[in-house]
């Protein structure tokens, strides 16, 4: 039995202020390392601001670059109960009275160290018996060395001790010897000892896991689509993953997202992108969650395949409050109708997850900054909502003051054209521009915005009325020029 598990608390050992903090959250877990013991509550409360600074999107926005844990159940999820090698196994995300949740989960007479809650700092005492047992016991399963494990190719290898395998994680945690084979064959998808340390702490019964199970579970997934390189990320995001039986849990959430009209080739996407959606209930959460996309959405059902495809997170997130204050939002500041913002979820379902403070406005207020009234802003975002995940600095203000300088267009141009805010200035916009000037194919007066639709070879045979080489090799030429001008700014 490996040496780290739950412990069932006793609650007079809380204090009635701890208690209270306890009585708020409906998620929690203990993690016990070297030297400390913590209890990890996980609220079930609403992000406010779910757009964060420091990770870019595909178009050049910025997110945070956390998992997608903070899409929170919907108002009627329920997580799903689930087998651990054929045992029944209570999913932790369920939700629990305060007393009955936290009851199950920590054994007070076990521990001899102090406990930090979260969203209480200060640390409290907790009573213990037994110590020398317990101190001793502790010592000896570190201190115990393994003879066994297992390589990348599957052998077993042997005459390394625990602590030399795994220095750093000996270090962290009290490591269970009985744990290496795991560890051995989860480090054969890159993952290392700072990730072991990540895995414990968020989720640590995922490494009592019998490695021959594990290793059905993570074969399955590559079977339906899971990309090896994806399995580390997915591991860090949901090790609760590694419990999941293949027959009673995996499969029927790969049948529910085949239901959807999701073809084979992106189930295994999905999964990468929301791994979490295992821990839903089919039946409990994930189908209601459809129900009021095509119901209460309005989403076309026919189309909603396509809809997760884009945005998959969408089947975990609170639904029903991210599409009310949305399109509450976008109807009071812009006009907006319900079918207009209907297309804008369905061509671009990320909106969802975008803060309105943080997104929604800044962007919409630039727009305005520029002279486009409330109605051109609409026919913009609903015919390019990707607009809303642009960056401000890095993607809409250069690509306004190419626009106005250099193509001498005025701003009213992109209520026709706003594909044009998307392209990339380096790459479409500036090369064909500049192509079209040097062979003075450049039409009179305000520069096309049309020229930069077509596809590169269409372009030339279209408007530059030359071969797609001579454009590739100047295009090429400008990004040097380009990339120069900027390394001898930061010099």
């Amino acid at each position: 039995m490996a040496v780290c598990s739950f412990y069932p608390l006793n609650p007079n050992l809380l204090s009635f202020s701890d208690y209270l903090v306890l009585s708020h959250h409906s998620q929690a877990y203990l993690s016990v390392r070297k030297g400390s013991v913590r209890v990890r509550v996980l609220s079930t409360h609403s992000n406010a601001k779910i757009l964060k600074p420091n990770r870019k999107s595909r178009y050049g926005h910025t997110f945070d670059d956390t998992d997608d844990d903070w899409l929170l159940p919907d108002e009627f999820a329920e997580p799903v109960d689930f087998e651990v090698d054929g045992k029944k196994r209570v999913n932790l995300q369920k939700k629990t009275s305060p007393r009955e949740g936290f009851q199950g989960m920590i054994n007070a007479s076990s521990l001899k160290e102090n406990f930090v809650l979260a969203g209480d700092h200060r640390p409290f005492k907790v009573r213990t018996s037994n110590k020398s047992r317990e101190k001793s016991r502790f010592k000896n399963s570190t201190k115990e060395a393994d003879s066994s494990g297992i390589n990348r190719q599957g052998k077993l290898m042997t005459g390394k001790s625990t602590e030399d395998r795994y220095p750093k994680l000996s270090e962290e945690i009290n490591l269970d010897k009985k744990w290496i084979p795991l560890l051995d064959y989860l480090s054969t998808f890159g993952l290392k000892e700072s990730h072991f340390i990540q895995i414990y702490e968020r989720h640590m019964p995922s490494l009592q896991i019998n490695v021959c199970s594990a290793q059905e579970r993570l074969e399955y997934l590559q079977s339906i689509g899971v990309k090896h390189r994806d399995i580390k990320r997915i591991l860090l995001r949901q090790p609760q993953i590694l419990e999941y039986t293949v027959e009673s849990n995996l499969k029927s959430h790969v049948a529910f997202l085949m239901g959807l009209g999701i073809p084979n080739s992106r189930i295994g996407q999905i999964i990468a992108a929301a791994p979490s959606l295992f821990s839903y209930s089919v039946e409990n959460s994930l189908k209601p969650t459809v129900r009021y996309l095509v119901e209460e959405v309005g989403i076309d059902d026919k189309i909603l395949g396509k809809v997760v495809q884009l945005s998959p997170q969408i089947l975990v997130q609170r639904i029903d409050i991210s599409w009310n204050t949305r399109y509450l939002f976008l109807s009071k500041e812009l006009g907006a109708s319900r079918d207009s913002v209907v297309k804008m979820v369905t061509k671009h379902p990320q909106l969802l997850h975008y803060s309105i403070d943080d997104g929604f406005l800044p962007r919409i207020n630039f727009l305005r900054s520029i002279g486009m009234h409330n109605s051109d802003i609409l026919k913009v975002l609903t015919s390019l909502t990707q607009v809303l995940s642009l960056s401000l600095e890095d993607n809409l203000k250069p690509k306004y003051l190419y626009l106005i300088n250099e193509l001498r267009n005025e701003v009213q141009s992109l209520t026709k054209y706003p594909m044009y805010l998307s392209l990339s200035l380096d790459q479409r916009i500036r090369p064909r521009h500049r192509f079209l000037v040097a062979l003075k194919k450049a039409p009179k007066g305000p520069f096309p915005l049309s020229s930069f639709v077509p596809t590169d070879e269409s372009f030339c045979q279209q408007w530059a009325g030359t071969s797609l080489d001579k454009y590739l090799a100047f295009r090429q030429q400008l990004l040097l020029k380009e990339f120069a001008k900027k390394y001898e700014r930061r010099g």
